[in-house]
């Protein structure tokens, strides 16, 4: 257990009001929905240390939260907080193009608005 204060994770909202994040994980079966919220409570109790095979990088500030078959891309930010931008179901080995595109398209904006 770490004995620091949790991280704050924030779901990303575009300037429509949408949450992905939120929307997908809503989608998702209970069992499902409960995998992908037990990685986020690590990645809140973690941060920047939880690593594989809980969380990868990928580019840049852009990291990958990785509960089963679902993938949840994420930046982190000053003040101890990770802001959950979009996520998929994993069908391959690589992360597709278009998503880490739309990722980081995401965090762009995140940072224009809110950053």
């Amino acid at each position: 257990m770490s004995d620091q204060t949790p991280w704050s994770i924030e779901f990303y909202t575009t300037a429509r009001g949408e949450r992905p994040v939120a929307a997908y994980i809503a989608d998702l079966p209970e069992t499902e929905q409960a995998r992908v919220t037990q990685d986020i409570d690590l990645l809140a109790e973690f941060g920047v240390a939880l690593g594989r095979p809980y969380a990868r990088h990928i580019e840049g500030d852009l990291w990958e939260l990785r509960p089963g078959p679902h993938r949840v891309f994420y930046c982190i930010v000053t003040g101890r907080r990770c802001i959950l931008l979009c996520c998929y179901r994993k069908r391959s080995q690589k992360a597709p193009k278009r998503e880490i595109a739309r990722a980081l398209r995401y965090m762009t904006d995140w940072w224009e608005r809110e950053g």
